[in-house]
């Protein structure tokens, strides 16, 4: 058996043990022991495990996740979901779609202390929505502006994807962290030009609600000054060399528990649901990158990345156009695999065609991880759309999907935006 067709039958049982409920980090380990087993041996195979697993427990770019994770269930717990959509209605919720829009920046600024885009969405549907139902909006887009807004959170740091992508590729967290600023508000302004653009061609959609006057302005920007201060420190320290990733990640965790209790929001149960959450959610990424790990071992013994490059060259592709078929592919995908499976199973396969190509390695993992979060909002597995469905139990979920697919079209532009100016992703990490 050829190392090559090990491998597409590995890939191949892989998708089956996924298709049929096993973990994905538990399918992926599994193949990738049994894979490097057969390709090599069981003994190098069990030393390749054990030094994998040393790397990884050592690793000192994985301490952000926990610390991140933690920051960002401290801050949950005190109401700053609320207090982001309360400010921004405020600012925008007297034009047409505004709540819509507010929707969208909250989503943002919720973000940027919390590296889950299904958490951004559970929020937001439970805070936003009804609201919106409230002042009659459309339910197409109102579901549609919580699903899409919680995508936001795969490029406004701390992004746990962007996390799983520097650990998996040896990327700077620090540079992808920095990448995924200016898109990221991008993306936040192309949602809110959908919105209005919705709200112009049926203003019944998203009916405009009152205005607040200055004072009420200030003061709802007055709840959430801290966690914004907060967030400044932390991306500005990353930028301007302060501290790294996981130094921020502690320093952030920290302001995390000190505007908390400020807020009189830490009590003793809400403390041990943070570090439970964060517990859980931690031993699943690190389940997750550990078996994509072995994977990656298996994989690059197979050839299969060497012998895509090798075909590649051999039907003479401009680099661009195999960029935009590897794009096409995440589209695809999307509409079978989470966003997480998604990341773990094709990058270790990609990563190495495409920097071979020339593209730089951060503004390949913001292109990842915009596709990745594309895929939930798309059918039949936008997993946005089923948390808010969880949320929101009486609208259905093809009213849901319907109302996130201008959304998709935005994104779609926002991705062919940020392939003409690279310049985009690259400038603040440059810096």
């Amino acid at each position: 058996m050829t190392p090559v067709f090990a491998g597409i039958i590995g890939i191949t049982a892989m998708f089956l043990f996924i298709a049929f409920g096993m973990p994905i980090g538990f399918a992926m380990g599994l193949v990738g022991v049994i894979g490097f087993g057969l390709l090599i041996s069981f003994h190098a195979a069990i030393i390749k495990v054990g030094v994998i697993a040393f790397d990884l427990a050592t690793n000192y770019a994985i301490g952000t996740v926990p610390l991140f994770l933690f920051m960002a269930h401290v801050l949950f717990a005190s109401g700053i979901g609320q207090d982001l959509f309360d400010f921004a209605a405020r600012m925008l919720g007297h034009r047409r779609g505004g709540l819509a829009m507010a929707t969208v920046g909250a989503s943002a600024g919720f973000a940027s202390v919390n590296a889950s885009s299904l958490a951004t969405t559970a929020t937001m549907g439970l805070v936003a929505l009804p609201e919106m139902r409230r002042h009659n909006y459309s339910l197409s887009l109102a579901s549609g502006a919580v699903a899409a807004g919680g995508t936001i959170g795969s490029l406004i740091p701390p992004s746990g994807m962007f996390i799983i992508y520097g650990i998996l590729t040896e990327t700077s967290i620090g540079a992808m962290f920095a990448a995924g600023i200016i898109p990221g508000v991008l993306l936040a302004m192309f949602y809110m030009a959908v919105i209005a653009i919705l709200c112009q061609m049926n203003p019944a959609a998203g009916p405009a609600g009152p205005r607040y006057g200055w004072g009420d302005r200030w003061q709802g920007f007055r709840k959430t000054g801290d966690v914004i201060a907060l967030f400044v420190f932390v991306m500005g320290g990353i930028l301007w060399g302060w501290f790294t990733p996981t130094e921020a990640g502690a320093m952030g965790a920290f302001g995390a528990l000190v505007i908390s209790g400020i807020r009189g929001k830490l009590s003793l149960t809400a403390l041990r649901t943070a570090v439970y959450d964060t517990l859980r959610t931690t031993g699943m990424i690190f389940g997750i990158l550990f078996g994509a790990l072995v994977f990656n071992a298996f994989i690059t013994v197979t050839t299969i990345p060497l012998n895509l490059i090798g075909w590649v060259s051999a039907i003479d592709l401009p680099p661009l156009a195999v960029l935009l078929i590897i794009l096409m592919l995440y589209l695809l995908l999307g509409m079978i695999l989470d966003a997480s499976a998604m990341m773990t199973l094709t990058v270790p396969l990609f990563f190495p065609l495409v920097t071979g190509l020339g593209y730089d390695a951060v503004l390949f993992g913001v292109l990842v991880v915009r596709m990745t979060e594309i895929a939930l909002i798309t059918p039949p597995v936008g997993m946005n759309v089923y948390v808010l469905s969880g949320v929101a139990r009486d609208i259905p979920l093809t009213t849901i999907f319907r109302g996130t697919g201008p959304f998709v079209l935005a994104d779609i532009l926002h991705v062919a935006l940020l392939l003409t100016f690279p310049i985009l992703v690259l400038w603040l990490p440059s810096l």
